[in-house]
């Protein structure tokens, strides 16, 4: 990695993730969790020694465990990487609670609620059923297409999911035959270790393998370099900002990228405004907006913008008025050496509450979400802000709209959304935006499983194509033909 990649990652990290502060949580309930944490043996201060249980402080150390784990791993049955797989969705579910205060209290981002979701929902995230052997037959036999692993796979995982987007990658990875080598965030270092030990302590009791999962403790660029260039690893999975994305894109092996994304939300005069609203409210506020598939600005057609906004207030949302994001911008964000607005760290994934007296605003306790109305230029519009502010841009008409949310999408590809009863448009908009994800109606989250058909997963591999990562994106495509036998016809 060159200099200016490594000083990009540098400013990305501070940029985008980093923070201090305390976060006030939904349903928190702090009371008695660390006692609780200390008895399950997952404190926030666990002995975690160096080389047990896929804990490592040299990659070096890491990769040849991970190597070893992935032989004895491919030896095993399909029927037991199931079982495998079963067992790190039901243990995250077991722990959910401790793990989702651990994390939140760590990163201090989000909500205490959906951090624990974010664990119980892994059961979601599809395993081996994914794998399927082809096989056609004819006169010169029988040719078959199957999924081999790469081995050991090089994970770089992001604090705003720092233990869902581990844990899911280690279902879809270890399905498909493979072991991790993991380069947590350093603002997540903690939660995920806890994870990666205790998935590995009960790996190992019941099929003898102690580091299927290796987590680098403690994380640097530096580790994050040796990972990107280590010679025993074959395939890198990248999950975080733009420079974290091209630090990946430039190691000499393939590299799956999930990048960034900025989703826009349509509204036209066709839309069932209730629903609209109830989901704009549900998607935005999930952990607080850390999602990248998140609904994070909404264009709506003037003639039923104002009735939008009524029905955002009904819905839990809260409404500012021009004075008050004028003050909330300049909280939210700093100018950089560049001259354009940066995300101030120490509001992303706060509370609507905590966004609100920054500006000396008190807002009621079942507010999830602050709204106001905007400019298609603001920088709550152009900008992956990953707070529970969202901005509304009033348009003419639905042309106007889909022009608008292209712009502030920028090209990621990554997430779009529309409500609108008009299926003819909805058509033209979802050809237009081409994104990973196309929600219609519903909540972003929809587009994942919760609420809407489909499996789950915490890495979206916009910038590489692979899209919603499944076992089959972690394999390498395999063809076994048998000539002139097998012919049982």
């Amino acid at each position: 990695m060159n200099q200016a990649i490594v000083e990009d990652v540098v400013s990305e990290v501070m940029r985008r993730l980093g923070g201090n502060g305390a976060a006030r949580s939904h349903g928190a309930g702090s009371s008695g969790s660390a006692a609780k944490q200390e008895s399950a043996g997952l404190s926030h201060r666990p002995n975690m020694p160096d080389g047990e249980y896929g804990i490592f402080s040299k990659v070096d150390d890491a990769v040849s465990a991970a190597a070893e784990s992935h032989k004895k791993l491919v030896k095993l049955s399909m029927d037991d990487r199931d079982a495998i797989v079963k067992l790190i969705k039901s243990t995250a579910k077991q722990h959910a609670k401790a793990w989702g205060e651990i994390e939140l209290q760590e990163t201090k981002i989000g909500r205490l609620d959906h951090k624990i979701e974010k664990l119980q929902i892994l059961e979601l995230v599809p395993g081996v059923e994914f794998l399927r052997t082809g096989a056609t037959g004819g006169s010169n036999g029988v040719c078959l297409e199957d999924y081999a692993p790469f081995g050991v796979i090089g994970i770089i995982t992001p604090v705003t999911h720092s233990v869902p987007t581990l844990s899911a990658n280690a279902i879809n990875m270890i399905a498909s035959g493979n072991s991790i080598v993991a380069n947590p965030h350093p603002s997540g270092t903690n939660c995920a270790a806890i994870a990666v030990r205790e998935y590995n302590r009960l790996i190992a009791a019941k099929y003898g393998i102690e580091h299927l999962i290796s987590c680098i403790v403690p994380p640097t660029l530096e580790s994050a370099e040796a990972i990107f260039q280590h010679r025993g690893i074959p395939l890198l999975v990248v999950t975080g900002g733009p420079a974290v994305a091209r630090a990946a894109l430039a190691a000499k092996k393939r590299a799956i990228v999930a990048g960034p994304g900025n989703p826009p939300v349509i509204v036209d005069e066709t839309a069932c405004l209730v629903n609209a609203a109830a989901s704009i409210v549900k998607g935005g506020a999930y952990d607080n907006n850390l999602l990248c598939i998140g609904e994070k600005e909404v264009f709506c057609v003037s003639s039923v913008f104002g009735e939008l906004m009524n029905q955002m207030t009904r819905s839990g949302g809260y409404v500012l008025n021009s004075q008050q994001i004028e003050a909330l911008t300049k909280a939210a964000f700093t100018k950089g050496d560049d001259g354009k607005p940066h995300v101030n760290k120490q509001f992303v994934g706060k509370d609507a509450a905590v966004l609100a007296r920054a500006i000396g605003l008190d807002v009621p306790p079942t507010t999830q979400l602050l709204v106001g109305e905007t400019d298609a230029d603001h920088a709550f519009v152009q900008e992956e802000q990953m707070m529970p502010f969202i901005p509304f841009v009033r348009v003419r008409d639905v042309n106007e709209a889909m022009d608008r949310a292209l712009q502030a999408e920028h090209g990621f590809r990554h997430t779009a959304l529309m409500h609108s009863r008009d299926m003819d448009r909805v058509s033209k908009f979802g050809r237009l935006a081409n994104t990973t994800l196309y929600v219609v109606n519903g909540a972003s989250m929809a587009g994942l499983g919760l609420g809407g058909q489909g499996y789950l997963s915490y890495s979206i591999a916009t910038p590489t194509g692979e899209g919603i990562t499944t076992p089959l994106t972690f394999t390498r495509y395999r063809r076994t033909m048998v000539t002139g036998a097998m012919r049982m016809i």
